[in-house]
Order: C-alpha cells, then sequence, then structure tokens
C-alpha cells in the first residue's frame, strides 16, 4: 500500500509541475489572441420537461459551457446538456442572455449543437488537430467565466472509453488534473486551436483504481466527419446501433446489471438489475466495451440481441428486440 501511495504521489508531483509550467503558457495563448478564447467559451443553461425520459437522472434544469465555432452563432456543447431540453439559453462575456435554438445531438460522440437566435459578439474558436495529442502534451481548459476558470492540465492518455449508459468513445481524452466545471468546457492547445469538449470528471486519468482523479474530454476530430450531417439532419447519417436501454458495471470480472430504462427493449423482454450478463450470442462478455461491440455486431437498430446472463441462481437464454434510442428519447426538437 505504501507504494501505491508513494506512486500516486509522484504520479501527482510530475502533474503539478507541468501544469505550473503551463499556466505561463496559457497566459501566452491568451495574450496572443487578445484574450479571444475566453470570449468564445459562453455559459449555457437548458430546461427540460419532468416528463423527459432524461429528466430523473440528469435533471430538469442543466448548466455548463460551450464554444462558438462560427460567425453564425453556432455553439458547440456536451449534448447531455440539451438532451430533451424545450428551452436553451447563453449568456456571453458582457452578461446578455441569449435564447438559442436546439440544431443537432449525436448520440454516438456525445456532441450536441445550438444557435444563438441574437449575435454573438465574440470571435469563434477554430478547430485543431486532437489526433496529434498525447500523453504528458500541455492543454488548457476553459469553462465560462472568463480567464478565471483557466486551467493547464496535461493529457494523462488516449484510449477507448466506455460509460455505462451503452456509450463507447474511442481515443477520448484523459486530462488531469481535474476541471471543475467540466461539462461543456474547452480543451485548447497551446496555438489558441479547440481540441475537445469537456464531458466527465473521472476516477483515475489511467483507469486504474485509487489512481489520479481528471477528466475525460471528446476529441474535436470526431465532430469534423459528421458535423455536415449535424447541421443538416441534426444527427449523424450513420446508421443507428440496436439498442438496449442496459445500464451496467464491471466488478469482480462480471458484468452486472444496475438498471434498465422504463419503456424500454431490455425492460421488455425481463431484464433486471442485479442480473450478470455473461454471453452475447456466443461471445463471452466481462466489460462493456466487449458487450457493446458485441451487441453492436449483430446488425442494426431493430435486430434481435441473445443474453445468456445470471438471475439470482439460475442461467437463462433472453432474447431482446432492440431499438433505436432517437426514438425512445422524447425530443422535444427536430434533431
Amino acid at each position: 500500500m505504501a507504494r501505491a501511495w508513494l506512486s500516486r504521489l509522484t504520479r501527482w508531483t510530475a502533474v503539478a509541475a507541468v501544469v505550473a509550467a503551463f499556466t505561463g503558457a496559457g497566459a501566452a495563448v491568451a495574450a496572443e489572441t487578445g484574450g479571444e478564447i475566453f470570449d468564445a467559451v459562453v455559459r449555457l443553461h437548458a430546461t427540460v420537461p419532468a416528463d423527459a425520459r432524461t429528466a430523473e437522472a440528469l435533471g430538469t434544469e442543466r448548466e455548463g459551457s460551450g464554444v462558438i465555432i462560427d460567425d453564425s452563432g453556432l455553439v458547440l456543447t456536451i449534448g447531455y446538456l440539451i438532451l430533451e431540453a424545450d428551452h436553451v439559453e447563453l449568456a456571453g462575456a458582457d452578461g446578455r442572455t441569449i435564447p438559442a435554438d436546439i440544431v443537432a445531438y449525436d448520440y454516438d460522440t456525445g456532441f450536441g449543437l445550438v444557435r444563438a437566435l441574437q449575435p454573438l459578439t465574440a470571435k469563434p474558436l477554430r478547430f485543431g488537430r486532437s489526433g496529434d495529442l498525447g500523453a504528458n502534451d500541455q492543454v488548457l481548459v476553459l469553462s465560462y467565466g472568463g480567464a478565471a476558470t483557466a486551467q493547464g492540465v496535461i493529457v494523462a492518455e488516449r484510449r477507448t472509453f466506455a460509460g455505462y449508459w451503452e456509450y463507447l468513445l474511442e481515443d477520448a481524452i484523459f486530462t488531469a488534473p481535474p476541471h471543475r466545471e467540466y461539462g461543456g468546457a474547452a480543451l485548447i492547445g497551446a496555438d489558441g486551436a479547440l481540441l475537445g469538449i469537456g464531458s466527465l470528471i473521472v476516477g483515475d486519468v489511467y483507469g486504474r483504481p485509487q489512481g489520479l482523479p481528471g477528466n475525460m474530454f471528446v476529441p474535436i476530430d470526431a465532430l469534423k466527419p459528421i458535423l455536415a450531417d449535424l447541421l443538416t439532419q441534426g444527427r449523424s447519417a450513420a446508421t443507428p446501433k440496436p439498442w438496449l436501454g442496459v445500464f451496467t458495471t464491471e466488478d469482480r470480472g462480471r458484468l452486472f446489471v444496475t438498471r434498465v430504462s422504463g419503456g424500454g427493449p431490455a425492460a421488455a423482454a425481463g431484464l433486471k438489475a442485479e442480473d450478470i450478463i455473461l454471453r452475447v450470442g456466443e461471445v463471452p462478455v466481462t466489460t462493456m466495451d466487449a458487450f457493446y461491440r458485441a451487441v453492436w455486431a449483430l446488425g442494426t437498430a431493430g435486430v434481435e440481441v441473445p443474453l445468456t446472463v445470471l438471475q439470482g441462481a439460475d442461467v437463462r437464454d433472453i432474447t431482446i428486440q432492440s431499438g433505436d434510442r432517437y426514438t425512445y428519447l422524447r425530443l422535444r426538437r427536430t434533431y
């Protein structure tokens, strides 16, 4: 245990040294852009109806940040802030409250787009190349609130992230130390370019227990191939993956069901909280990553998904008629 503590202390010391060094770099970026990078990050507030599918888990009042990405008032944020919302408003550096329309939501990446209904005076951030980011690179995190929110961090790792809500993000960006206001925050490179959008706070950026807490960012490169579709269709044109409506966790080498979505496919098929998922068809699964890949390999939304599960002391075979999560959600806008 002492050795593990010393290892964590050593990593923290290294992170602190790099962050301290990058504080000056962040100031230099701000000086070179005349502080424009701070003005490009706006406050986003969304109101969600009480009957929304996501209201219980995510709340009916959601607030975070968004990043201005073009001259027409288009703002990029993390999608869960606007999911099923019926009212969105933005606030810029001048404090004005501006209504916004929801433009798009993409479940696969987690991105959301809104457009201000009144002019935004700040200069948009340009896209960088998140694929060039590697471990120990120095970057800056900005949330709404100007220079006071700027925090120097380092990239800890690039790896696949599996979320318990049937979400899998390839090549996610993990940074440390954690930024408190991470939702929709901007990840900025030393040249002032946008590299990612803040999604989560995580217990360990290296994927190990009792390690360094930090944040997970969705890389901006994931937006580039789908941006045109989001603007014209409100969602990616990719064929929807089969969705089960199941929430899982990995524990002791097993994949446990923590809950199922009310009225979703898994609930209809009899899957329950505390069930243990053993196989998808003939494929054994013990991790969320393996589970999602096995399900998605069967076909598109609507395909039958055969599961073998442990319910109490009984091993059961359950077939779930998968659905399309966009259809399930009570979307108040046409995405």
